[in-house]
């Protein structure tokens, strides 16, 4: 009997320590990331009017250097002559850099058009103990009426190279 009770006490304590070792390395993990498949950037971005568009270079919070090429998917209405405007923002809000995208097949229609666009912008420096400074990428809705109801604009964040 004496032997049964080791044998069970030797299963609990090692059944115990896998647990342990077990919550410990479930805390290693940053929240929100887990051990699984690699986190995939997210490329759709909803405007402030509720449109969708695909925005697949750059992704939001990546590394930027200028020139800026910028790549993606917008709905036809957002052109206007095959393009619309770009911008890239400090982190003031400030302009630094401006640019259209062009539309890469049809634009007249309300699917969504393939675009490629380039921005060339001064770079600011890197505020100091910071590996890159936060800025932010705008595109807007082509609006050649200038009426207020036909604005539109999808916004994310970007980051400049120190």
């Amino acid at each position: 009997m004496s032997q049964l009770l080791r044998v069970i006490l030797i299963v609990l304590v090692l059944g115990s320590a896998v647990l342990v070792w077990s919550e410990m390395r479930q805390d290693e993990v940053a929240p929100g990331f887990s051990l699984g498949a690699p986190e995939v950037a997210d490329t759709t971005f909803t405007s402030l009017k509720g449109v969708e568009l695909i925005v697949t270079s750059p992704t939001k919070n990546s590394v930027v250097t200028s020139p800026l090429i910028v790549t993606g998917e917008a709905p036809g209405f957002w052109y206007f002559e095959a393009t619309f405007p770009l911008a890239v923002v400090n982190w003031d809000g400030l302009i630094i850099g401006e640019g259209y995208a062009q539309a890469q097949d049809e634009w007249m229609t309300q699917e969504l058009v393939p675009f490629v666009g380039t921005i060339e912008f001064y770079e600011p420096l890197a505020q100091e103990g910071r590996q890159a400074v936060v800025g932010g990428l705008i595109l807007q809705r082509d609006n050649p009426s200038g009426l207020p109801q036909n604005d539109d604009a999808v916004e994310f964040q970007i980051r400049f190279a120190e």
